[in-house]
């Protein structure tokens, strides 16, 4: 189970701003190189995004795990 303390809370919420960002910004990306416009553009962003930063969390927490910074 997850520790609830202030600092896991601050580490979680700087992980979730790193993934987001990386999956916001690969999507933005696939969208402009696609050249895609309206919804079609929402739709494939947003997609893209979630897989990326789900990617990002699970290979951070990866790195973290194996670097022994993890409980």
């Amino acid at each position: 189970m997850a520790s609830n303390t202030p600092r896991s809370i601050f580490f979680s919420i700087v992980g979730i701003l790193i993934a987001g960002g990386c999956g916001g910004a690969a999507g933005w990306a696939l969208v402009s190189v696609l050249g895609l416009t309206g919804i079609a553009s929402a739709l494939v962003a947003a997609a893209t995004g979630m897989v990326v930063a789900t990617g990002v969390w699970v290979g951070m927490t990866v790195a973290l795990d194996k670097a022994g910074l993890l409980r």
